[in-house]
């Protein structure tokens, strides 16, 4: 199954994250129609601007490995709540993903919500997927 394969690579690459400002740690992985895995881990910057969360991370190695689309994405932080993408996240996401792909949003316990782009995000801005 491949949420086994997403948890297990978001979990691994979360402890790799760099979050000295907020001690938060979040990992991401998605599958690409070909089957092809990425992973990114969320990078904080004393200029909170400049951070870059876990979910972009994963979706720019995606686009610099010539990948362009989405077909199921997990996120994973240290919370008892299942944890959403944030908003620029949920754009992003839609930006390479079809309305009905599905995003995993997950506990420290690895138990999770499915939910899909179109109940993320109803009115994103889009090319119409």
């Amino acid at each position: 199954m491949n949420f086994e394969k997403l948890l297990k690579a978001a979990q691994e690459i979360k402890e790799k994250a760099y979050a000295p400002y907020s001690h938060f740690h979040v990992g991401a992985a998605l599958l690409t129609p070909s089957g092809k895995m990425y992973s990114g881990c969320n990078v904080e910057n004393t200029s909170y601007g400049l951070t870059i969360c876990a979910e972009r991370n994963a979706i720019f190695q995606m686009v610099n490995d010539g990948q362009q689309e989405i077909s199921e994405i997990l996120v994973i932080g240290n919370t008892d709540q299942f944890l959403p993408p944030c908003g620029a996240c949920r754009q992003v996401i839609a930006e390479f993903a079809a309305k009905d792909t599905i995003i995993y949003m997950c506990n420290r316990h690895g138990q999770f919500k499915k939910t899909s782009v179109a109940e993320i995000i109803p009115f994103s801005f889009s090319l119409d997927k």
